[in-house]
């Protein structure tokens, strides 16, 4: 495949996405950028989740970890099924019923500007850290594709991928997001179908064949028996749900486009649906793992993991399917980073500079402000990116999972004790407290198997950290109802 011919691809894609967002950003203004003027409809949100829950990591780096995991990961998607049934019925209609912009001000609300500040603050630390893990990952997959051919620098990639989704998201924020997120969801499903159908084409196989052949080779296993492993089926399972919760009902970009579904019940439906679906893509993208290590064993090859997907494609399949595996990746990619710099933009300006709530600035000032603050977050992930390159990371699934056990695990323990306690905590200490807690997990995880008789901690530490958040919120509360802190 030609490399310029790719890049001819790649630009009249983003043309594309400029044209939607441009449309779809007129007459925008703060409430657009912020949660859509709460008038998205509820179908487009649940597809366009769907690209943002998966990102570009799911598109490489699932499919490469079935040769050493098999289909043990649909474990953790069917644990993230309940999870996002408490999402819809749970917080959802808390969400709705104080009408927050930022769902980190239920925490200033219930347990005081401290507790509020705290859990934006995780929020920010952790979605820089999962959000830029993503990005690096996709922008070494174009580099190893075409434009390392090409003589053009990994930084330089970055940077015009970071101006890109500047381009189309610098205006609208979510009013734009909800209608190229569903774009880019398309784009990387079709890409998905197509792979999946041409390889087992290749292959000269059809899928209940394809099945028996993983089942044969030990790559389709699902249930993981030893309750030792770290991929225990009821660890995973548990692990799942509070990934789902965590990730998706306590994060800021998640929640920001349900929230801007005109009703609760829309919004409750695209959670629902989206649980639904989410099953059934992410067991299509472990077949197609399937599929590729079996293509790798016919052919002779011997790349895995993250490094597998890439190497099928632009060494042994057509351009056409190079050229639509390139588009379903950078589709994987645009709605996991658009998402998250807005929604980092959003927890910004509302929860620390409390924008929303300055009376003394014109609408102007508040733009230019937010503005301001979006450049910035793009420097910052362009930073990030140039981090995890110069340290490099062979399964950048596995590092995502374990950033997000440490850094949503506060934010989970919090809302827990706002949730399921009447109790009033001590404002001041929840900071200590949310600090605290991660740094006891790393020392049990470093620890377990050594103080646990060979048990060793897996994605369960999520819970484990929230767990301790929470009895560390209640060693510092007092019965009664906690101040009410001023709303965003």
């Amino acid at each position: 495949m030609s490399p310029i011919l790719l890049l001819v691809f790649i630009a009249a894609y983003f043309l594309l996405l400029l044209g939607m967002a441009h449309w779809k950003s007129k007459g925008a203004n703060s409430e657009s950028f912020f949660v859509g003027n709460r008038d998205s409809h509820w179908m487009l949100v649940a597809f366009g989740m769907i690209g943002t829950s998966l990102s570009g990591v799911t598109f490489i780096s699932v499919p490469g970890a079935v040769g050493l995991t098999a289909f043990n990961y649909l474990q953790i998607v069917i644990g993230q099924f309940f999870g996002y049934l408490l999402i819809a019925f749970v917080l959802l209609p808390l969400y709705y019923r104080l009408r927050l912009s930022s769902i980190y001000d239920y925490l200033g609300r219930r347990l005081g500007p401290r507790s509020y500040r705290t859990g934006a603050g995780f929020f920010i630390v952790s979605r820089t850290l999962g959000a830029t893990a993503r990005l690096y990952l996709v922008v070494g997959v174009l580099q190893d594709a075409a434009l390392d051919a090409m003589g053009i620098p990994f930084w330089l990639t970055t940077a015009v991928i970071l101006a890109m989704i500047l381009f189309y998201t610098y205006e609208g924020g979510v009013k734009t997001i909800v209608w190229t997120d569903t774009l880019q969801t398309a784009g990387m499903l079709l890409g998905l179908v197509i792979c999946v159908a041409f390889l087992l084409q290749a292959l000269g196989l059809s899928m209940p064949e394809a099945l028996g052949a993983m089942r044969a080779k030990g790559l389709s296993d699902v249930w993981v028996h030893d309750a030792d492993s770290r991929s225990f089926w009821f660890k995973q399972l548990l692990a799942g749900a509070a990934i789902a919760v965590a990730m998706t009902g306590l994060d800021q970009e998640m929640m920001q486009k349900n929230i801007s579904v005109k009703t609760l019940g829309g919004a409750q439906k695209n959670i629902v649906v989206l649980a639904l679906i989410m099953v059934g893509v992410v067991a299509l993208f472990l077949f197609l793992g399937g599929l590729l290590y079996l293509f790798a064993a016919q052919a002779g090859m011997t790349e895995k993991g993250d490094h597998l997907f890439v190497a099928v494609v632009m060494q042994h399949l057509p351009g056409w399917v190079q050229i639509v595996f390139v588009l379903a990746l950078i589709s994987a990619l645009f709605p996991s980073a658009d998402g998250a710099i807005t929604a980092l933009t959003s927890s910004f300006c509302i929860d620390l500079l409390g924008l929303t709530r300055r009376s003394d600035w014109s609408e102007a000032k508040k733009v230019q402000v937010r503005q301001r603050v979006h450049l910035g977050f793009a420097l910052v992930f362009l930073a990030m990116v140039l981090l995890f390159h110069a340290i490099g990371n062979p399964s950048m699934i596995g590092l995502i999972l374990k950033l997000a056990a440490y850094t949503y695990g506060p934010l989970l323990g919090m809302f827990a004790f706002g949730i399921l306690t009447q109790r009033a905590v001590r404002d001041g200490m929840t900071p200590l407290v949310a600090l605290a807690a991660p740094a006891l997990c790393w020392l049990l995880e470093s620890r377990s198997a050594q103080w646990l008789g060979g048990y060793e901690v897996g994605l369960e530490l999520l819970l484990v950290n929230g767990a301790l958040t929470f009895l560390g919120l209640l060693a510092f509360s007092r019965a009664g109802p906690q101040a009410a802190a001023t709303g965003a």
